[in-house]
């Protein structure tokens, strides 16, 4: 299987007319077929073009991104070829590209599945052509050169032609020896409509030319616009002999350059691996002989020595039972206390089991004997009828503060707080209003004096006009 990739440049080189004329003069053997696909960002145009409207377009590489995220681009593939093969029999199939340029940054995750696709067609008996037009060897479409078994360039034997694609070749190669599989698989296609000979430009720009193609603007307008392509005159033209012996060139070259990488040919490379320094291994000591353990005598628990209660009372130190040194404290001597199990519950909940109570010696208070039930008061008994009602219970009266200089003295009923009484003297009341501040007196201006001629005089009455003599 062969994979040619023919990229366009500046300046119109006829890169979508040479891939078309490849696809037409393509020898084949019995049993292989030849695929053409626009791949062209800027968009297809062969359907416009050399099949002049007659085919709908309804297919296409656009339909292709949608099957691609649905897991189904290998299926959808076979769906959306055209035979253009002049005999009719599907030797030659098409795959259109793009209708528009904004459908190009949908396909941006499809173009690497797209050529895996491809190349997987090998089994099939299928060779493809992939047209990529002028801009199609970067960005995420870079991917389609690098796994190209030949890169075709097509040239103008212009001068400016040659000084226009010399940047792109050159950024080409270097991207090819990078991250594809060599810059071996570029070469140059040359359109012959320049002075300058095929091997002046191949010395200058140090790469093979694959071919070189007539300038016959009258043939390549079947090509590009429309026309019968199954006319001898067409067939036996001048364009279509150099096609194919450019066809056979290429071929041969993709052959050897297989036999020459062999299996890594078929293969992507890959990105290098960051070698690691090895560690120093730290000095190892000589092995110490083994050591006998020493057998440890295990003594029994010794509980501390709790305080004695009075001086003249001391509590004897006394050893421990493994049933008694489950819980941290000590329990009367011959009741072992059973530690009581866990119970999940919400946090705060009460144990089942109480707690052992504390020693004697460690209870800081005597403990209250209380009378029976049966002495006790009868509204203190439970099951018992109040004396009184709840809302008429008697109420107890406040304690009364002695005077001032003597001691506090003890309420019936009650014990000593040990607390004087405190006496609040009265305060005066403090105010927070903002008080009333006049506002000052603004001096009046003086009355303005009267204008000359209009003042009325002492001597004139009212509403007279003094006049000046």
């Amino acid at each position: 299987m062969t994979v040619v990739a023919v990229l366009g440049g500046p300046g119109a080189p006829g890169a979508t007319s040479s891939a078309l004329a490849l696809l037409l003069s393509w020898p084949l053997r019995p049993g292989r077929r030849v695929l053409l696909v626009e791949c062209d960002p800027d968009g297809g145009a062969i359907l416009a073009g050399a099949l002049e409207g007659r085919v709908d377009a309804v297919y296409g590489l656009r339909n292709l991104a949608v099957a691609d995220r649905r897991g189904l681009l290998a299926q959808a593939l076979w769906e959306q070829l055209l035979d253009v093969s002049p005999q009719g029999n599907g030797e030659r199939l098409l795959l259109p590209g793009l209708t528009d340029p904004a459908q190009a940054p949908g396909l941006a995750y499809t173009w690497e599945p797209l050529v895996e696709a491809l190349r997987a067609l090998d089994p099939e008996g299928y060779d493809v052509i992939l047209d990529l037009g002028r801009s199609g060897a970067n960005g995420p479409m870079a991917v389609l050169a690098r796994r190209s078994d030949v890169v075709a360039a097509t040239v103008r034997t212009t001068l400016r032609g040659l000084s226009a694609v010399r940047p792109r070749l050159a950024a080409l190669r270097e991207d090819l020896d990078t991250n594809g599989t060599g810059a071996d698989s570029l070469g140059l296609l040359l359109v012959a409509e320049g002075p300058y000979p095929d091997h002046e430009v191949s010395r200058q720009f140090q790469l093979p030319v694959l071919g070189t193609l007539t300038h016959a603007p009258r043939t390549a307008r079947v090509l590009s616009d429309g026309g019968d392509t199954t006319d001898r005159r067409f067939i036996r033209s001048e364009l279509m002999r150099t096609a194919r012996t450019a066809a056979d060139r290429i071929q041969h070259h993709a052959e050897g350059r297989r036999r020459r990488l062999g299996p890594q040919a078929q293969q992507p490379p890959q990105p290098p691996q960051i070698q690691q320094a090895p560690r120093t291994q730290p000095a190892q000591l000589p092995p110490q002989p083994p050591q006998q353990a020493q057998p440890q005598l295990q003594q029994p628990y010794q509980a501390p020595a709790p305080r004695p209660s009075t001086p003249q009372q001391a509590v004897p130190s006394q050893q421990m039972t493994p049933q008694q040194m489950t819980h941290p404290q000590t329990p009367q001597p011959g009741a072992p206390f059973a530690q009581p199990p866990f119970a999940a519950g919400p946090v705060g909940g009460r144990p089942e089991q109480p707690y052992p109570p504390q020693p004697q010696h460690q209870q800081p208070y005597p403990p209250q004997a209380y009378p029976p039930l049966h002495q006790q008061p009868a509204h203190q008994q439970p099951g018992r009828p109040q004396p009184y009602p709840p809302h008429q219970q008697p109420v107890q009266p406040s304690p009364v503060p002695p005077p001032l200089g003597q001691p506090p003295r003890p309420q019936p009923g009650g014990q000593f707080t040990g607390e004087w009484p405190i006496r609040v003297e009265s305060q005066p009341q403090i105010s927070y209003a903002a008080p009333y501040i006049a506002p000052p007196v603004v001096p009046q201006p003086p009355a303005p004096a009267p204008f000359p001629g209009q003042d009325d005089g002492p001597e004139d009455g009212p509403g007279e006009v003094h006049r000046a003599r």
